[in-house]
This record gives structure tokens, C-alpha cells and sequence, in this order.
């Protein structure tokens, strides 16, 4: 006897799973859509050891996603017949939602294709672009600060950008690129980067402050490396603002090491040496790895 169960029970073995990520590739400077009949893994691991299973397709930001493209992705996966005409569909969604609402990272995974050859995202992680949230003012309403680090909550209230790690070795510098190479020395010098922190182009007083603060949150915390370039801001007020910043905290117990390079650098390494404080001054970027590696390390 036939009952209702065994005419509409799904049919499993017809099911599959793929992956599939929308992202920019910083290379060449283009999204990219990347794919593979890998689904529900982890696609570094499929990466590594099965690297013949992924798939990139560029997108040319001129014409932008193509009608073949999407073809191509549904072909590569091994589709046909509704199936193939469902994923198509799907990519050109998944590449819309992607450009609207200015992520850097939507990824799929995994994309699964049902026994009646319907194609469902199962579970998604999607990366915001947060240079483009002023064009969306309603993504803050969403915003749960209670998920978040605090420490990097509190750091974007004052200003500062700041990305909490797990090294022993604070850093406190002024632009972006300055920042990785100081981590890149702190590294070579036997150390760990602690943190991430870029205290913009007006580095006084009460950044410096707020600077030390946030660091010092960090129990982990042996040392710190404060590496200034001095070209909006003179070096010289920059060390007077090290020097006021320190005295105003107090006692901080871990010793720190500035390099200031930039105008009157010299009148800035006079200040630090002279200033009586738990600070050791140096000149160049070697200076700076040697005396991390004798005081912190």
C-alpha cells in the first residue's frame, strides 16, 4: 500500500550543495564571484587541498555581471534543465544584493540545489562596506553595539580607529600604512602587534590620552610602541602631548618606546629624553625594532 509519505518524500540523493562568495579582488582592483560544488565546507581547507574545485569569475565593472557569465558559473557547477535556468537566476540576485546594499563580502554556503531543482541560500555571512554607511543610514538602526568588542566600540566614539589582537606589544600610530609596517617591525622583532591604532593626522593631548587608555585595557599588554610621523602635526607637539598624556594617567607600567620622524624631530627626541618618564626615544625604524626587542621583549 502506497500512503501520502512515501509519494512526496523528498528524494536526498538529488540534493546538492555548493559554495558561492561575491567579494573584491584587491589585485586587480574588480568583484569577483567565487564558486565551487564544494558546499558546506570550509573553503579555505577545499582551498589547500582541492584547489582544481574553485572557480573565479571576474566581473568587469564597465558592463558589469553578464548574462554568460551566469551561464558559465551554472555550467561549472554541473547543472542543467531548471536547475541551471534557477542558478542563473540566483547569481544575478546574489550579484544585485551585493552592489546595493555596498558589501565587500557576501558569501553563500552553502547554496542548495532541492530535489524539485530549486536553488536556496541555506546560510550567509555578509561583510558591510563601512565607508558606505552613510548611504545607508538605516543599517545603523540595526546596529547591536552589545555584539561587538567594546574596546574598538569606544575607540570609534573618540575618533580613532582601532582593532583589538592578541599580541604584547601596544602600537599607537598615525595612518593606516604606517600602522601595518609598525606591526610588520613589531613582528620581525620577536614580538606581537596587540592592537591596531591609527590616531589620525592631529595626534595632541587628549588622543594620546584616549590613545594610552585604550590600550592599556589590554592585560596582555608588555610594552608600547608610539611611531609618529610628523607632517600635518609637528613632532615637537606631539612629544609634549606624549609627555602631558602620560603624567595625566599616572603610573603606567609598561615601558613605551616613540619614534617621531617628521618637523622638529629633533626638538621632539629632546623632549622625550629629557622628560623623566618610563620613555625611550628612538630615530629610525631599526632603532625602533631594536629598542622593542631590548625593553619590551
Amino acid at each position: 500500500m502506497l500512503i501520502a509519505e512515501d509519494v512526496y518524500a523528498p528524494d536526498f540523493d538529488k540534493c546538492e550543495e555548493y559554495y558561492m562568495s561575491v567579494l573584491m579582488d584587491r589585485g586587480n582592483g574588480r568583484n569577483i564571484i567565487m564558486y565551487s560544488t564544494e558546499g558546506g565546507m570550509n573553503i579555505e581547507e577545499v582551498a589547500e587541498k582541492t584547489p582544481h574545485l574553485i572557480f573565479k569569475e571576474e566581473i568587469d565593472p564597465k558592463v558589469g555581471l553578464q548574462g554568460f557569465q551566469c551561464r558559465k558559473i551554472a555550467f561549472n557547477l554541473g547543472l542543467s534543465g531548471k536547475a541551471f535556468k534557477e542558478m542563473t537566476k540566483f547569481v544575478k540576485s546574489l550579484y544585485a544584493a551585493y552592489e546595493g546594499c555596498d558589501a565587500s563580502m557576501f558569501e553563500i554556503n552553502p547554496v542548495l540545489k532541492t530535489c524539485e531543482d530549486t536553488i536556496i541560500a541555506v546560510d550567509s555571512k555578509v561583510t558591510l562596506d563601512d565607508n558606505a554607511l552613510y548611504r545607508h543610514p538605516d543599517y545603523a538602526a540595526m546596529r547591536d553595539v552589545s555584539e561587538e568588542d567594546p574596546t574598538e566600540v569606544e575607540a570609534a566614539a573618540a575618533g580613532l580607529s582601532y582593532v583589538n589582537l592578541d599580541g604584547n606589544v601596544g602600537c599607537m600610530v598615525n595612518g593606516a600604512g604606517l600602522a601595518m609596517s609598525t606591526m610588520d617591525i613589531i613582528k620581525l622583532s620577536g614580538g606581537e602587534p596587540a592592537n591596531f591604532l591609527d590616531v589620525g593626522g592631529t595626534a595632541d593631548a587628549e588622543r594620546v590620552e584616549k590613545a594610552f587608555n585604550l590600550i592599556l585595557k589590554d592585560k596582555n599588554v608588555e610594552g608600547i610602541l608610539v611611531n609618529i610621523f610628523g607632517g600635518i602635526v609637528r613632532c615637537d607637539r606631539v612629544a609634549n602631548g606624549i609627555v602631558q598624556a602620560y603624567k595625566s594617567i599616572g603610573n603606567i607600567p609598561v615601558p613605551i618606546i616613540v619614534r617621531l620622524q617628521g618637523t622638529n624631530a629633533v626638538e621632539a627626541k629632546e623632549i622625550i629624553d629629557n622628560s623623566g618618564l618610563n620613555v625611550h626615544s628612538a630615530i629610525t625604524l631599526q632603532d625602533a625594532a631594536d629598542k622593542v626587542k631590548e625593553v619590551i621583549i
